[in-house]
């Protein structure tokens, strides 16, 4: 892993970024790699936010993994402050090279070095390779995860 990097993501990263994100069923279904516009308009959102954390991961100059960490402070838990870890991918040709699980460790350490006392994510249900590769890195599914489709 020592010719991987990670680093925030780019406008220029979009490309490669949506269309990780689509490439699975799942993700098919609902991303539009075709039409960048509204990722770009949420890729600036996400730049002014001082809360997220939009990262690559860069091998050889090429894209091969991103994922979105949110940080956010709270009153439960003793006013504690979270860090949530969304969109989580790989590219297709990285799958199995370690790269997911280096992925989650900087997650963790950077919501460690931002003051978090708690890491989450959700993966839907039907990702049960997914779920067993988080119980091994050491989350525990602890909750029912509930959403409203607006």
């Amino acid at each position: 892993m020592t010719d991987l990097s990670i680093r925030p993501a780019t406008e220029a990263d979009l490309p490669a970024v949506v269309a990780m994100l689509a490439d699975d069923p799942l993700g098919a279904q609902r991303e539009s790699p075709d039409d960048l516009t509204p990722y770009a308009e949420a890729f600036k959102r996400l730049a002014a936010d001082p809360n997220q954390r939009l990262v690559v991961a860069e091998r050889a100059g090429r894209v091969v993994g991103t994922l979105q960490l949110t940080l956010v402070p709270g009153l439960s838990r003793k006013g504690a402050t979270r860090s949530i870890i969304e969109g989580v991918r790989v590219h297709a040709d990285e799958r199995g090279s370690g790269l997911g699980t280096r992925f989650i460790e900087w997650a963790v350490e950077e919501s460690r070095a931002q003051g978090c006392q708690l890491v989450q994510l959700t993966s839907d249900v039907s990702r049960k390779d997914a779920h067993r590769f988080y119980e091994r890195l050491g989350f525990t599914a602890s909750h029912v995860g509930f959403k409203l489709q607006l």
